[in-house]
């Protein structure tokens, strides 16, 4: 790598680092603002909510990357401009072929650090959420549940609790739900136990009645148990747990995923494939959207009034980019088969700016005027 290439490598990546941390803070703290929101009204502490927009750091860093490195690209080529550095480097006789070389590199850097996110990073990041959602849950059901009050999680549904014991016991609990138009169940017994399952906690009851009130006719039905399971979670929308999402399972079950991995996930090895590639895909827009960049800007000769016409084209090839993206996983979502049209919208995007270098490299005529008078 020569000097030149360094020198714009370096300007690059430290305007980089800049963008990114800039967008990475905006967006972080929107999704904090959120999180904060939902998490405080359940009674969490500050540190439950800082840990969980930590755990959503890795998948915001993954999306404002490609934005950074465009931005980083466009930001600096046209400083360089300003200071008639570019304009110096083109009197040398490099081609925009030539100075879109270290462009590349600072774009498959960037792929590179996409690469450790969306097969690592991501998916630790979006298991661990997963599991600390599911603790929240149950400590918020395990919240209503308080000795000597009565307690509403959801309209129509009161619980009361006489005494809780040492063992863990619900002594004389009292349920009423009211939910339904047509009925009215009242839910009484000695005593009641809170057991996990895959599906969720649950509220199991012994030696008691349930009173169930048909509001058509007034008319009473007592049922005696001697067990009865509540499941209490459903109150609170708790999520079904066993489970899980193909975003929480990393990029090396991917490639041959067990019987086991399809059972937990409910998907199929096609299924699996076609996430894989979309992983794949992800990093490839960081290089076709910064060399997008700076082949836009190579267009047109030096100006005093600037580039903005060139930044303008940038940014909107930037945004066909991004709408063809959004285009390709419309098309995707639920036909595994099409797993190579993850592939395509960096593919276009480096065909895009192939044409775009090749016309702003390709030598210029002048004019029958202009030679005359030159």
């Amino acid at each position: 790598m020569t000097r030149l290439d360094r020198y714009l490598l370096s300007q690059l990546m430290a305007l980089f680092g800049f963008f990114a941390l800039i967008l990475v803070s905006v967006y972080w703290v929107n999704r904090a603002v959120l999180l904060f929101d939902k998490l405080i009204s359940d009674g969490q502490t500050a540190w439950v909510v800082l840990e969980f927009t930590a755990l959503t750091l890795p998948n915001v860093i993954r999306l404002v990357l490609p934005v950074a490195a465009f931005a980083a690209t466009i930001y600096a080529v046209n400083r360089l401009s300003a200071d008639s550095e570019f304009v110096v480097m083109q009197a040398t006789g490099a081609s925009p072929w030539r100075l879109s070389r270290p462009v590349a590199v600072f774009g498959l850097i960037v792929a590179a650090l996409m690469m450790v996110l969306v097969h690592v990073l991501v998916p630790v990041s979006r298991s661990q959420l997963a599991a600390r959602q599911a603790q929240i849950n149950e400590n918020v059901t395990a919240r209503f549940l308080t000795e000597g009050s009565f307690q509403h999680p959801v309209d129509g549904v009161t619980i009361y609790i006489r005494q809780i014991s040492d063992l863990g016991e619900l002594l004389d609990p009292y349920l009423v739900d009211a939910r339904s138009k047509t009925q009215r169940t009242t839910y009484t017994a000695d005593k009641a136990l809170i057991v996990r399952s895959d599906s969720g906690p649950k509220l199991i009851m012994f030696d008691g009645m349930a009173q169930t009130l048909r509001l058509s006719d007034h008319s009473l039905a007592v049922t005696r148990f001697s067990d009865f399971t509540y499941d209490i979670g459903a109150l609170i929308g708790a999520p079904v747990k066993g489970v899980t999402s193909w975003d929480e399972v990393p990029s090396w079950q991917l490639i041959a995923p067990s019987a086991d991995l399809l059972a937990e996930t409910g998907g199929t090895a096609a299924e699996a494939w076609q996430i894989l590639n979309d992983r794949m895909a992800q990093p490839l827009l960081a290089p076709a959207a910064a060399v997008l960049g700076f082949a836009a800007l190579m267009l047109g000769g030096f100006s005093r009034f600037g580039m903005w016409r060139q930044i303008a084209l940038a940014i909107v090839g930037l945004i066909v980019l991004q709408f063809l993206t959004n285009a390709v996983d419309s098309t995707m979502r639920g036909r595994p088969e099409l797993w190579a049209l993850a592939y395509l919208p960096a593919g276009i995007g480096a065909v895009a700016s192939a044409a775009v270098l090749w016309w702003a490299g390709r030598p210029r005529k002048l004019c029958p005027r202009r030679e005359t008078q030159a």
